[in-house]
């Protein structure tokens, strides 16, 4: 499995690059704090991946990088995509990194 760090991920954002990122934590804890990516909870990716881009990266996250790593597992192996990364640590590791204010469930 492919991953990025959080690091790579805000170079991506202060870039501007083309890419989607999927937030596959709960609604609830979404709300509560969120990187602006598409959310789609983990039990219903396979039944969303309609939603999921073909055509540039699709880095999928949750809270430590556990929950985005099944996702990314499950949604290989439906449909052989090969544009998948998981953030490594989740939103755990950004407010580590970058927002140590930011609230988590």
């Amino acid at each position: 499995m492919k991953e990025i760090t959080v690091q790579e991920l805000k170079q991506k954002i202060d870039n501007r690059e083309d890419f989607q990122l999927i937030d596959v934590r709960e609604p609830f804890e979404y709300e509560m704090s969120n990187l602006n990516g598409l959310n789609i909870p983990l039990a219903g990716i396979l039944i969303e991946t309609d939603k999921i881009a073909r055509d540039k990266p699709v880095i999928m996250q949750c809270r430590s990088g556990a929950r985005s790593a099944a996702a990314v597992n499950q949604v290989e192996q439906q449909l052989g995509l090969q544009n998948l990364y998981n953030l490594k640590g989740g939103i755990l590791a950004w407010k580590a990194e970058f927002e140590p204010e930011m609230q988590v469930y």
